[in-house]
């Protein structure tokens, strides 16, 4: 399993960096969105220049990943970004939703092997969050008035 790790964070890393650079340089080109929704979401994104936050995201995500120590911090910079990619193949342009798919599954992988990590934010509160022994004491400021 640890083979299949490396394999998938290093193909994942890969996908992100080239197609978050690509975002910057242009050197794939990209096929007109079809018209409509995924035309006007397009046409937002990079008018407004949220393309070039995305991408930077995805290029850090891609090396982060490709470093082993730091691929749950990855997994946290393009979860967004994975979710984003799917939703916008599944209701506005269907046709690259086989690659979406791949890309979720892949992370979802990951994120399964790396949920030791996570298990801080996946646990309900401890039942002494809201205990007084557990909160420091209460300082107040002189009144001044």
């Amino acid at each position: 399993m640890k083979i299949a790790t490396i394999i998938v964070r290093s193909l994942l890393g890969l996908i992100f960096i080239v197609f978050g650079l690509n975002l910057f340089l242009h050197f794939i080109p990209m096929p007109p969105p079809p018209e409509g929704p995924a035309r006007d979401f397009m046409t937002s994104l990079f008018v407004s220049h949220y393309v070039y936050v995305v991408g930077a995201l995805q290029v850090a995500g891609g090396l982060l990943l490709l470093s082993d120590r730091s691929a749950p911090l990855a997994l946290t910079l393009l979860g967004p970004v994975i979710v984003n990619i799917l939703c916008f193949h599944a209701f506005m342009a269907p046709a690259g939703l086989p690659m979406a798919i791949v890309v979720s599954v892949l992370a979802l992988f990951l994120l399964w092997r790396y949920r030791g990590n996570f298990a801080g934010i996946l646990v309900t509160a401890p039942a002494n969050v809201n205990s007084r022994s557990q909160q420091p004491a209460a300082r107040t400021l002189p009144d001044h008035s």
